[in-house]
């Protein structure tokens, strides 16, 4: 049985990347530091399985290589980062600890791992680090012109690997996604902060006039992509993962109220409330995705209106996962300076 380490298990895409691992009969090692982000409750489906080991490491310590070493992975799927945006407004202290000093401690062990052992690293970025896709659909050799301090350390971190593959010819490859959506979902991001909302009766806050566009895939498509990247994905090379429909943030908002109106009941208070944007905030990110699909033979399969009805019934089946959460969290406006 092959082993794979998944960094940042706890967390969204990383542990719905697990569960389908682990379906696969791999055994999977996550790890994951524990921050407000990581939850148990992701991981509860198994927990228990004999093919799945927790351990609590933060990718910046030097441990890792002994935990390389222990288990001796096929692949690392890096997933381990500080992702949201509005965060990275207001302390990105955390963003280049993580996702820049992290990710050199990562790759210094997995160099001097890889040395006596064949394995690949998979580094999961996004398709922030191009900055306004205004017209078209950027590429892998698109220029990189990230607008937040989250944007700017995820550039650098693959910068960073890259810089590896070229230097040291370690194996390991980068993607770029475009915004995920689906179960696991920590609400400080959008879609499960307004199904939060909706489910409690509270207004549904959107920055400016709710006209930024992004690209969404279901989270489930993102991972198969990722498997296929770690199967046949050549060393050096940035794959663009992303679903090629693209929805602006009213529009998932109001796509989101219909399906709700259809399974419950809505207060009085779920209204669309438009409030101040954040500073820097990008109009419009969109992947061109034609590399992954052509030269490893994937596509995404869940269409958004598919998955998002997928998704709203996922929460209103696990209320339990909002409870596992700090409220703040859930409730406190970020990214406003």
């Amino acid at each position: 049985m092959k082993k794979i380490i998944v960094t940042g298990g706890l967390g969204f895409i990383g542990s719905n990347l697990i569960d389908i691992l682990i379906k696969k009969k791999f055994y999977v090692i996550n790890l994951d530091k524990i921050t407000y982000s990581s939850n148990f409750y992701n991981t509860k489906n198994f927990k228990n399985l004999k093919n799945y080991k927790f351990v609590k490491c933060d990718i910046s310590n030097k441990k890792i290589l002994n935990i390389l070493n222990k288990y001796k992975p096929s692949c690392i799927f890096n997933l381990a980062a500080e992702t949201h945006v509005d965060r990275s407004i207001d302390n990105p202290d955390n963003f280049i600890k993580s996702n820049i000093v992290g990710v050199y401690n990562l790759l210094e062990c997995f160099k001097n791992f890889s040395k006596r052992n064949k394995s690949k690293l998979v580094h999961i970025s996004t398709d922030e680090v191009y900055g306004d896709v205004l017209n078209g659909r950027s590429s892998e050799i698109y220029q990189y012109k990230p607008s937040s301090p989250y944007a700017a350390s995820k550039a650098a971190s693959d910068h960073l690997v890259s810089s590896y593959v070229r230097t040291y010819k370690i194996n390991a490859v980068i993607t770029n996604c475009s915004n995920n959506y689906g179960p696991n979902q920590h609400p400080e991001k959008l879609i499960p902060k307004l199904i939060y909302n909706i489910l409690n009766n509270k207004t549904l806050p959107i920055y400016g006039k709710g006209l930024n566009s992004r690209e969404w895939i279901y989270v489930k498509d993102h991972c198969e992509a990722l498997i296929k990247v770690y199967q046949k994905g050549k060393a050096g090379n940035f794959y663009n993962i992303g679903s090629n429909k693209n929805l602006s943030n009213l529009e998932v908002t109001k796509k989101l109220l219909n399906i709700a109106k259809k399974k419950i009941i809505i207060g009085k208070n779920v209204k669309i409330n438009f409030v101040k944007d954040r500073p820097g905030h990008d109009v419009r990110y969109a992947l061109n995705s034609n590399k992954i699909k052509k030269e490893l033979n994937w596509k995404p399969k869940v269409n958004f209106s598919e998955g998002i009805k997928l998704t709203f019934d996922w929460y209103n089946n696990n209320k339990m996962y909002y409870n596992s959460l700090k409220k703040k969290d859930i409730h406190k406006r970020l990214g406003n300076k």
